[in-house]
């Protein structure tokens, strides 16, 4: 690997919409994946990796942070950057600290439409999505692939206020996040995203799908999408089977 630093600066390889330190992560974790850092093996400093990619210090962080999301790789104070056994990879990891976050996992699977329409919103849905009953939203369905295509990682549910309802038009051309997609045609944006993880069953329409048995424990992911106006522009549910479900969250001390 000393050689890829050798040769001077690198940028991050391939086009991508994602962001840079996501980018990096990849191709770090593509690296280790492959055997070019073994485990036990330490990764170059900060300073190296911001000369190889040609990026800043901050994104090198960010980058070192998702690895360590992934079980990938530890770090600490004065000893670096270490490669540790991957994590077990019957699972679906979903990392979600920040809005970014949820960009690269759309990025990171595919969504097969199943369903676009508008509903009127009746008692029922609006306890499962939290808006008053009647208002109209436009709701797409469908499951969220994994990069292979072979496996659904999820049904996914979303529920589009009707002011934004005229992305349902551009959604069969359209990938990665459909909050992105409101921000750029409306010119407004998320200002936060609000999420609910829940235990339920798995519906009888989906058990065969995800290849459990049916009545089998599910979670579900609720994201509510507040626009910068207060406005909730999106709902989004996504059900996991439970088994193929770990989500990961890091916390740290804020000194006070």
């Amino acid at each position: 690997m000393d050689s890829k630093l050798e040769s001077g600066t690198e940028r991050v390889a391939g086009k991508s919409d994602a962001p840079l330190y996501v980018q990096v992560a990849r191709t770090l974790k593509e690296e280790i994946v492959s055997g070019g850092w073994p485990v036990g093996s330490l990764l170059p400093t900060e300073d190296e990796l911001c000369v190889r990619f040609s990026v800043s210090r901050y994104t090198v962080r960010e980058a070192l942070r998702r690895l360590r999301e992934e079980g990938l790789v530890s770090s600490r104070q004065g000893a670096g950057t270490v490669v540790v056994p991957p994590p077990s990879a019957d699972s679906h990891a979903l990392q979600s600290m920040s809005i970014n976050d949820l960009v690269d996992f759309s990025t990171r699977t595919r969504f097969a439409i199943d369903t676009i329409r508008m509903v009127a919103v009746d008692a029922k849905l609006a306890a499962r999505i939290g808006v008053p009953v009647g208002e109209e939203r436009l709701a797409v369905t469908g499951y969220r692939f994994d990069e292979a295509g072979k496996e659904p990682v999820c049904w996914t549910e979303y529920y589009i206020h009707r002011d934004f309802a005229a992305v349902g038009r551009l959604l069969h051309r359209h990938s990665g996040p459909i909050f992105q997609l409101i921000e750029d045609l409306f010119a407004v944006s998320v200002a936060e995203v609000r999420q609910e993880i829940s235990a339920a069953l798995v519906a009888p329409a989906q058990a065969e799908d995800f290849r459990v048995k049916p009545g089998s424990a599910v979670l579900e992911v609720r994201r509510t999408y507040q626009m910068a106006d207060g406005k909730v522009g999106q709902i989004t549910i996504n059900v996991h089977p439970a088994a193929h479900f770990r989500h990961s969250m890091t916390m740290r001390r804020v000194k006070g």
